[in-house]
């Protein structure tokens, strides 16, 4: 049997990025994810890794930018304002084609709103993380053991398609503990990092790492570029989790800690004869479009369940093509939904389609 430990999802978080090979973090401390900083700032040094509190959430991730051009995996962490005012520099790792980790546990908002858990950034980080045309790889954990598997993901994919990976939970995640395994899998075969500036004492041509192109052809080819990549990451890394989802004519869509809440109203829902199930998304981005699509093949309606205004629902609509009504049920300020609110919204839809 693999020996388990109890950890705060945080803390879980930092050790699962130390044992995937970060030896550098950059961080700002901001509720509800300090824990992150706090575990790295006790740990790094004795893995002979770099903590380092910048002097701001800016500054932070500026300095994972320059790690990460020197080829080392480097990992920066904040709470939803602190993360959009890393916008800028979320841009630029994607216009240098650099890997990275960023970890957003979320708080309300907008502005500094408050400290109890949210979902509203879905929207930032799956379509406005920063200027220009790009995207980052969005995953979405529901449980601590999930933290960690997800971030050893984060590391590897990252670095596979020389893109930022973010880890995007809520603070119910960030600050629960639970027991977890943190057995690492094999290291997957990664593409080597020849173009690191790491030095070449003339044996190569220099390195260059530069997102600034003055020429608008040369631009272009660069974006066309980078979406050719993205459509192979949406073919082959879309992921998703399906829960009594066979014969479902109700799919509820739900992420992170709101999908472990639907459960329980999807088995309550089934002691009453309504065939309900669960459809989650592990990537945000790329969503899971084609598990979507199918599940509208024989679903009649979808209730989407979010710690937000309705922001994901945009995507489930998106992803079956309007083909079957979808409603919301939300909480927001800090505010979460209960198994009873979303049973009642899901009998309510039931009752409207039959």
């Amino acid at each position: 049997m693999t020996e388990k430990v109890l950890m705060k999802g945080n803390e879980a978080i930092a050790e699962a990025a130390i044992q995937a090979g970060c030896r550098f973090f950059f961080g700002y401390p901001i509720t509800p994810q300090t824990e992150v900083a706090a575990y790295m700032a006790r740990r790094m040094p004795k893995v002979d890794g770099l903590y380092l509190q910048a002097e701001s959430e800016i500054a932070a991730i500026n300095m994972v930018i320059g790690a990460s051009a020197a080829g080392r995996r480097a990992m920066t962490s904040s709470s939803s304002p602190g993360i959009a005012l890393k916008s800028e520099g979320l841009s630029y790792l994607a216009g240098c084609d650099l890997p990275a980790v960023i970890i957003n546990i979320q708080r309300g908002g907008p502005g500094l709103g408050g400290i109890q858990p949210s979902q509203a950034d879905y929207f930032h980080a799956t379509r406005g993380a920063g200027h220009g045309d790009f995207h980052m790889i969005v995953l979405a954990p529901n449980s601590v053991q999930e933290m960690v598997d997800l971030t050893h993901a984060a590391f590897d994919l990252a670095d596979r398609y020389r893109m930022t990976a973010m880890i995007l939970a809520d603070g119910i995640l960030g600050q629960m503990m639970e027991p977890v395994s943190l057995s690492k899998p094999d290291a997957p075969d990664l593409p080597p990092k020849d173009w690191a500036t790491t030095g070449t004492g003339g044996a190569r041509p220099h390195n260059i790492i530069n997102s600034l192109f003055l020429q608008p052809e040369e631009l272009e080819r660069t974006n066309f570029k980078r979406y050719d990549l993205y459509a192979r990451i949406e073919t082959h890394e879309a992921r998703h989790e399906a829960f009594m989802l066979d014969d479902a004519e109700i799919v509820v869509a739900a992420y992170g800690a709101c999908a472990r809440i639907a459960k329980n109203a999807i088995l309550a829902a089934r002691s009453r004869g309504i065939r309900a199930g669960l459809l989650r998304p592990v990537t945000l981005w790329p969503f899971p479009k084609k598990a979507f699509a199918a599940a509208a093949d024989t679903a009649r309606a979808f209730v989407t369940v979010e710690m937000s205004m309705g922001q994901m629902i945009e995507d489930v609509e998106l992803a079956i093509r309007c083909r079957r009504p979808v409603a919301l049920c939300k909480r927001v300020g800090g505010m979460v939904p209960t198994p009873e609110e979303i049973l009642s919204k899901i009998e309510e839809i039931a009752g409207g389609v039959r």
